[in-house]
Formats: structure tokens, C-alpha cells, sequence
């Protein structure tokens, strides 16, 4: 059957997306279907990736909505705390990652009903019936889902995105990096949800020839406001502010200093995510920037917004069809300087109390002791907190921390010459539980090392107090590991 889209609906359908973005507006559907828990599955064969799937255990399509849920953008009616808006969700999502869709439904007078759309160069638009005993087998399958006697899967083929390869090292590595980002952006936009406990979700994969799943991990929340004591004892504070006879609240929070949470942390870098966070029916749209509010400045970072939007209020905000963006009307920047807290806080107040928490929470780093900089061995990241809590020495290089075998028992030992602090290369496998070593490996062993001997690396010379610590360390760190690798010979 033929089932012709608006002429502008395809202008520029599904542009925007990414794969998490593209699930995400699938889990928008589900929940808008009163699914309490979602499924993404990636599947396998032959060693390579060739579909994906994304189930639910909500109430299903009904036969006679089935056509206008497959036509890109037909007409949809959405309700009052619907997630969906544009009638394009399903179809932008699924088109901007796969070249094959089918849409597979049972309600719950047990009527199945399926669809699949195979879109070439997106010019031909003939949808096809999907059999019944098909679409039974496929909701039929065994999914790692909440038991329910409705649902809807949706199956992409042709994912323009997978690796076009069997190599398992690459499909591997593809793998657990998409599902890294996928659970990270389904944490963070539906962390309110989550939280709520109004929605499960997990992603797995299947390998066909096996007939098997891997574990399933569930996306968990990641709340960008989600720090446990703020920065600032003022805050969070409420200001309002009125446009066209709807108030308007942003709610403004201050991050305690130096944060090493993911809820701070987010991708992106914590100075793109300072400024605004937009929802809309407790669904993040929008995570970061200022919108004309100020310019983004690095000691902003502690400082996060969130405002909740409503459809009504007319040209003040814009939602882009992937729910990924909201562009704010002109007025917006000035809706926001007129905002007051109950005690007349003003946005200006709170950008300079955001700046001061900040500034105050650098200087206690500037009043430590200065130490030398890590080098090589050093997690990225772990080298990136020791840079934000101590200053360094001027004009040193840094010290390295290596693995090498030893003649003897020791544990390390201490080379100023080449700036490196050695470890004993026959505890590596004790030291990380069996697992494989790398460059930047140990990182919790390698950074209490540092810290312990940092200080003997200084200077022109070991004075005798640094050689007496050398021994007291090395004696009572061998023994230690010595008791491990003992420990572990018995187990």
C-alpha cells in the first residue's frame, strides 16, 4: 500500500540525529504508549552487526491507527503529558540510522498488526503488510522485558552507521563505546523519569547464531542537578519571571566546586554545560549555553539552570522535531533579566554568586603545597584531577610511573635520574586482579604511590630522611603485596 508523506515533511527528516538521540525519541513513543519498561537490543551474526531492535511492553497500536503511526508525518493526537509533538518521531529516527523499518503491535484484544517501510533513496514510500505469523514470531520472541500481553517492537535493518566488518576487536570496541553513549544521553534526558521509577530501560545484545543475550544493562539517571550540597549556601533558588500571562520559573542551582561526579561531568565538558536545561514534561530537551542570557565563561561552570517549558506559551520557545534543541524566542534574554526570587534576587545576582563559588572554590588548591606533575602510566583523567587540586612546580619535568622486572622482592623503586618511579613488574598481575595491564593501568595503586613519594623526587638530592621514608615505605608496601600475591595463591 502506498502511503504518501506530506510534500515538506521530508525537508531535512531526521538531520539532526545521532543513534542515542534517534532511541531516545523511540522511548518518548513508548512511554507516550504507557510502556513501564524498554528494551534496545543490537543483533549479531556471523559476527557482524545487522539490526537493532527496540521493544516495549506498553499498550500496542490498534489496527486502525497503524497506517496514520507509519505515514511520515500524518496526523497524531497527542494528549496532555505526550512526549510526542510533530508526528514525525518514529519515522525522522528510525530513517536518519536505518534503511529498513518494521513496526510490530498487539493490543490488547491480542489483534497483531505489522508495517515495514524500505526506504531506498527515501522517494519511494510504498509500506509494505508485514504476515501475521511473522509478527507474531517477532513479538513472540524471548525479550528481556516486564511480562505483558501488549507491546510494540520496532526493527531497523540496514544501520547505515555499523561497522561494515567481522573483526570482533572493532565490532567489540563499537559496541561497548555506542552502548556507553546511548546509556549516558537515555540517563541524562530521561533522568526525571527514571528517577520517578515511571520507566525501565536496558539495552542488551544477541548473538543469532547462538540463539543467545548478553547481559542486560540498564540505563540508571543521570541527574545534571544532582549533587548532594550545593556550592553556594543560598542556593538552588527559584526566579520567576511573566510572559503573555504564563509564569515562568528558572530555577537556578550552584555545583559545588570541583566536582568529579558524572551528573557534572557530562559530555561535552563542563563549560559547554554550564547555562540552561530545558524540559518539557519532565523529559530533558536541551542540556547547556545560555541563549543570549550571558556568554559562556569558565568561571560560569558551576552554574546550572533548569526551566520547564509549555506548548502554549507561543513564540517564546522552539522545539526541533529530533527534541533535541530549543531555540528561544527574541524576548527570551530579557524575560530572563527581569526574573526576581522572592527576595528580589535578580539572574544578574546569580551569575555573580556563581562566579564567586567558583573563585572561592579554587583557592584552596592555591594555599597547598606545590608538587611535581604526573607523566607517563597516569590515567588521562586521574592526571586531570591532580592538575585541579595542587598546583605543580615550576619548570620540572614530570614523573613517570612504570612497570619493569626486578632482581629482587621490592616493590619499587625510586629513579630521579630518569624521573621515574619503577614498579616490580612480577605483583602486576596481583595489583590488577588478573586483569590485562596497559600504559595507564593501576591507577588507584599509581596514585597513592604518587602521593606517598612525590616529595623525594624534589630537591638536589635524598637527605637521610627521605632515604629513611623510602625504606619504611618499601619495607611495610612489599610485605603488603606480598600478602596479597600469597592470599591469592591460596584462593
Amino acid at each position: 500500500m502506498s502511503l504518501p508523506p506530506d510534500p515538506h515533511a521530508l525537508d531535512g527528516l531526521g538531520r539532526n540525529h545521532s543513534i542515542e538521540t534517534a532511541l531516545a525519541d523511540l522511548v518518548d513513543n513508548s512511554i507516550d504508549a504507557g510502556a513501564s519498561d524498554v528494551l534496545i537490543r543490537f543483533m549479531q551474526q556471523r559476527g557482524r552487526l545487522c539490526g537493532l531492535y527496540v521493544v516495549d511492553n506498553g499498550r500496542g497500536i490498534r489496527a486502525d491507527r497503524v497506517d496514520a503511526a507509519m505515514t511520515v508525518g500524518g496526523s497524531a493526537a497527542y494528549g496532555a503529558d505526550s512526549l510526542g509533538k510533530f508526528g514525525l518521531g518514529m519515522k525522522a529516527a528510525s530513517f536518519s540510522q536505518a534503511r529498513s523499518l518494521t513496526v510490530l503491535s498487539r493490543t490488547a484484544d491480542s489483534h497483531v498488526v505489522g508495517r515495514r517501510w524500505r526506504i531506498g533513496d527515501r522517494t519511494d514510500f510504498q509500506c509494505d503488510v508485514v504476515p501475521p505469523d511473522f509478527a507474531h514470531e517477532e513479538i513472540d520472541r524471548s525479550w528481556n522485558l516486564k511480562s505483558s500481553d501488549t507491546g510494540t517492537v520496532i526493527r531497523w535493518d540496514d544501520v547505515t552507521g555499523f561497522p561494515a566488518t567481522d573483526d570482533p576487536t572493532r565490532v567489540q570496541g563499537f559496541l561497548t563505546a555506542t552502548m556507553t553513549r546511548i546509556l549516558d544521553h537515555l540517563g541524562l534526558v530521561m533522568h526525571r523519569l527514571l528517577a520517578e521509577g515511571r520507566i525501565n530501560i536496558g539495552i542488551d545484545a544477541e548473538d543469532t547464531d547462538l540463539a543467545t543475550a548478553g547481559p542486560r544493562f540498564d540505563v540508571t539517571p543521570l541527574d545534571p542537578f544532582g549533587y548532594q550540597k550545593p556550592g553556594h549556601l543560598d542556593y538552588p533558588k527559584r526566579l520567576t519571571a511573566t510572559a503573555h500571562g504564563h509564569a515562568i520559573h528558572f530555577d537556578c542551582h550552584i555545583w559545588p566546586g570541583r566536582s568529579k561526579t558524572r551528573q557534572f561531568q557530562l559530555v561535552g565538558g563542563v563549560v559547554q554545560r554550564q547555562g540552561l536545561y530545558f524540559y518539557r514534561r519532565k523529559r530533558l530537551l536541551h542540556a547547556g549555553g545560555w541563549d543570549g542570557v550571558t556568554v559562556p565563561d569558565p568561571r560560569l561552570q558551576l552554574a546550572r539552570v533548569a526551566i520547564d517549558i509549555d506548548d502554549e506559551i507561543i513564540g517564546l520557545f522552539h522545539m526541533n522535531p529530533e527534541k533535541s534543541r530549543v531555540t528561544v524566542g527574541p524576548e527570551f534574554a530579557h524575560l530572563a533579566e527581569q526574573a526576581r526570587g522572592e527576595d528580589g534576587t535578580t539572574m544578574a545576582d546569580y551569575l555573580r554568586d556563581a562566579e564567586a563559588a567558583y573563585r572561592t572554590s579554587r583557592e584552596r588548591s592555591r594555599n597547598r603545597r606545590r608538587m611535581m606533575p604526573p607523566g607517563r602510566g597516569f590515567e588521562p583523567a586521574l592526571k586531570g584531577t591532580i592538575a585541579d587540586e595542587v598546583p605543580f612546580v615550576e619548570g620540572e619535568n614530570p614523573i613517570d610511573i612504570r612497570w619493569r622486572r626486578f632482581e629482587g622482592t621490592d616493590l619499587f623503586t625510586v629513579d630521579r635520574d630518569s624521573r621515574t618511579l619503577w614498579l616490580n613488574d612480577q605483583y602486576r598481575s596481583t595489583v590488577l586482579s588478573g586483569r590485562r595491564g596497559g600504559l595507564n593501568d593501576a591507577p588507584l595503586v599509581k596514585a597513592l604511590l604518587y602521593l606517598l613519594v612525590e616529595d623525594v623526587f624534589q630537591g638536589e638530592y635524598l637527605g637521610a630522611k627521605d632515604k629513611d621514608n623510602i625504606a619504611l615505605w618499601q619495607e611495610v608496601l612489599t610485605t603488603a603485596v606480598l600478602c596479597e600475591v600469597a592470599r591469592s595463591e591460596k584462593e
